[in-house]
C-alpha cells in the first residue's frame, strides 16, 4: 500500500524575482522519471537551473540534483519534502530563471522546498490499497440496491453491463471484502454471489 498522485501539478512562486516553477508528475520507475527530467530540460532550455528530485518503485528509489545551485540547497530539500510526505512514485522538477538576486543557501532551501509544497499542497492523491476486482451479476430489480450496498462499503465501480440482467463490476478493498461478503448474503438472502476477477493495487481517493 502506498500513496501517488496521477495528475499532473504546476505551480510558480516569485522570490526576489527569481522564478520558481515546479512541476510534479506520476513516474513508476526511474526510466519514467529521467524522461520527465528530459522533457522539462528541453521546455525550460533558457533557464538557469531545472533541479529535480523523484521517488519511484514504491519509495525503493530516490534521486535528486541540484543541478548547478550550491551543493545541498535544492534536491536534497526537494526530496525531503517528498519523503516527508509520504507520497511516492513521483517525480518534482523545479526550474529556476534567476532574478539577478542572490539568495543564499537558506533562502534557496526555503524557495525549493516551498515549490514542491505547493505543488504536493495542489495535487489530488489516491492511496493504492490491496483490493479484488469481482462482478456480481442480479435482476433489474435488485440493482439499486445493490448500488446503494456497494456505496457502502467504497466500492469503486469498473464497469456496468445491462443485458437479460445487470453484471456490475467493481473493486474492493481486501479489508472489507469478508465482511462485504457477509452483508451481500444477509441483504439479498444469499440470491447473489460475487465471482472475483483479479486482485491488484487500486486507486482510492484520500478524503
Amino acid at each position: 500500500m502506498y500513496s501517488t498522485v496521477f495528475s499532473e501539478t504546476k505551480t510558480e512562486y516569485v522570490e526576489k524575482r527569481s522564478r520558481f516553477i515546479a512541476t510534479l508528475r506520476h513516474c513508476e520507475t526511474e526510466e519514467e522519471a529521467n524522461a520527465f527530467l528530459e522533457e522539462m530540460r528541453s521546455k525550460y532550455w533558457d533557464a538557469r537551473h531545472n533541479c529535480f528530485a523523484y521517488s519511484v518503485n514504491e519509495g525503493k528509489l530516490c534521486r535528486f540534483s541540484d543541478d548547478g545551485e550550491p551543493h545541498g540547497t535544492a534536491g536534497k530539500p526537494m526530496l525531503d519534502v517528498i519523503t516527508g510526505s509520504g507520497i511516492t512514485n513521483i517525480a518534482v522538477v523545479v526550474t529556476r530563471y534567476f532574478g539577478g538576486v542572490l539568495l543564499g543557501t537558506g533562502g534557496l532551501v526555503r524557495a525549493y522546498s516551498k515549490s514542491v509544497q505547493d505543488c504536493l499542497a495542489l495535487a489530488e492523491v489516491f492511496t493504492m490499497i490491496p483490493s479484488s476486482v469481482l462482478s456480481i451479476t442480479c435482476e433489474y430489480t435488485d440493482h439499486g440496491k445493490l448500488v446503494n450496498l456497494l456505496s457502502s462499503y467504497d466500492c469503486e465501480i469498473v464497469n456496468t453491463d445491462f443485458t437479460q440482467n445487470v453484471t456490475v463490476t467493481f473493486s474492493i478493498k481486501d479489508a472489507r471484502l469478508e465482511e462485504f461478503s457477509k452483508k451481500l448474503t444477509e441483504t439479498f438472502s444469499a440470491r447473489l454471489n460475487f465471482t472475483e476477477k483479479e486482485k491488484k493495487l487500486m486507486p482510492f481517493k484520500e478524503k
